[in-house]
């Protein structure tokens, strides 16, 4: 089945990454894929040491998307359109029982994962495969697709007052 975790709230990923504790718990191997993601993160430190769990690398920096030059842009393109192939190369050995693609509609809704891509990976995917995809805006094509779809909202963030994003809360 596929999950979107979705909307301008706090909690897309810590809620994707949850799910894979879960599944890992319970004896499934998950895959972590992250598009327009560092490496610095909580929720990477703390599940990269959980049995079962193939998280895959990211850069140590990255930039939003608005701030890259054209070659940077291919480079991420690029970087984005392998990853998936590694997945889609990690399903097809077998025994994988979750996929997280986190931010996934981001690098769709950008341009520099292109969705008929994802679409692909999708529908050629084991009957038995759980995808969790996270981020704002997903593509009509990709919720047209969705088993659940859990749409996180911002009623109130202490960023709205000007606090800046901390360590081990929101990032």
């Amino acid at each position: 089945m596929i999950h979107i975790y979705c909307g301008d709230g706090k909690g897309k990923t810590t809620c994707a990454f949850g799910l894979a504790l879960r599944a890992a718990g319970r004896g499934r191997k998950v895959v972590i894929a992250q598009f327009l993601k560092s490496g610095d993160s909580g929720e990477r430190d703390a599940i990269a040491h959980v049995p079962g769990v193939t998280l895959l690398p990211v850069p140590e920096q990255v930039k939003f998307t608005f701030m890259m030059n054209d070659q940077e842009k291919a480079d991420a393109s690029a970087r984005m359109r392998e990853t998936l192939q590694q997945v889609s190369g990690l399903v097809k050995a077998g025994g994988c029982g979750l996929v997280v693609l986190d931010e996934c509609c981001a690098a769709v809704s950008t341009g520099l994962l292109p969705l008929a891509e994802v679409l692909a990976f999708l529908d050629g995917a084991p009957e038995d495969l759980e995808v969790v995809i996270t981020g704002r805006d997903p593509d009509p094509a990709l919720v047209e697709r969705a088993d659940y779809i859990t749409e996180m909202k911002k009623i109130r963030h202490p960023f709205d007052k000007g606090v800046a994003a901390r360590k081990g809360i929101e990032w």
